[in-house]
């Protein structure tokens, strides 16, 4: 009886500490960076909706694919595509709005993931309401007493594409190449990265099978996209951390509902459409940040 209460007891301990430092990584995971209603571990976080396809043009593509908006789920894989390539109006920039409301969809697709990934995106929910926030103060100092008081603030002057706010946060100063600050340039750069990594994993789930017929697990597609895009601004602890977030992951078919499709067939224009609007404004982004020297902030 003794050695089966000391089993127990190193079985508590050792899930006791995992949940510890999954609870320290919140905080610093994804520094590129809720919906409380979500059911169980696998349970997509329930709004509804009409089902009422979306028609996007994907580029290259001799015909869009029709994506339905999905009744039971907050992430909409129509609305985001939507909001992507509404941020990419402007030839040489990127509008914040569309691009934060891309990110709310984002969201809403880490959540839909389970409790595990929940540790983190919470973080990157953060760093969307931070430049949100940075970006309305911006408009109403501009304005006065009669600025916005919505988030039309982020439609007008500094506030309303990400070259502007990079413009403006340097002429007044707020950018600091050498140590951490809270402006929207270095959050803006954590979301970036967070992007990149979203997006390898969704080219990874859009590949094919292997020689041997076998495709790849989603565990295994996040932690080859978070090797690239996000291990390198990441130390030893945060890394190994990480694994335990990527053992966690559903199924390849879960992922496939999530974008509402059937099989692997259906799935492959919708992801298709996302990655390459997701190509779009992580370069142009890149290419705002790389002009200015943001690409390795503190």
């Amino acid at each position: 009886m003794v050695p089966l209460t000391r089993m127990k007891l190193l079985r508590l301990l050792l899930l006791a500490a995992m949940l510890a430092l999954l609870l320290f990584i919140s905080s610093l995971w994804l520094p590129q960076g809720g919906v409380g209603d979500c059911g169980g571990s696998w349970q997509p976080c329930l709004k509804f909706y009409r089902q009422t396809p979306l028609l996007v043009p994907e580029e290259g593509a001799e015909a869009p694919p029709l994506i339905p908006e999905c009744p039971g789920q907050s992430f909409q894989a129509g609305r985001l595509l939507r909001y992507l390539k509404s941020s990419l109006e402007n030839a040489d920039d990127v509008l914040l709005e569309p691009y934060l409301q891309s990110w709310d969809q984002l969201l809403n697709f880490m959540e839909s993931l389970g409790t595990m990934v929940g540790f983190f995106s919470h973080k990157v929910k953060e760093k969307v309401a931070l430049i949100r926030e940075l970006s309305l103060k911006r408009s109403l100092e501009a304005h006065g007493k009669r600025g916005p008081p919505d988030s039309s603030g982020l439609q007008i002057g500094a506030s309303r594409s990400v070259r502007s706010m990079v413009e403006a946060e340097l002429k007044d100063g707020a950018v600091d190449f050498s140590r951490r600050t809270d402006s929207g340039c270095r959050t803006l750069l954590r979301l970036h990265r967070s992007l990149l990594w979203l997006k390898l994993m969704l080219e990874g789930l859009a590949e094919g099978p292997d020689a041997d017929g076998r495709y790849r697990t989603p565990a295994e597609l996040s932690r080859a996209a978070y090797m690239v895009a996000l291990a390198p601004h990441h130390p030893w602890v945060l890394r190994q951390a990480a694994e335990f977030v990527f053992l966690a992951l559903p199924d390849r078919r879960y992922f496939l509902q999530l974008v509402c499709v059937r099989s692997q067939r259906e799935a492959t224009p919708v992801l298709h459409a996302i990655i390459n609007a997701l190509a779009l404004v992580h370069a142009q982004t890149q290419r705002i940040l790389a002009e200015h020297d943001m690409l390795e902030l503190p």
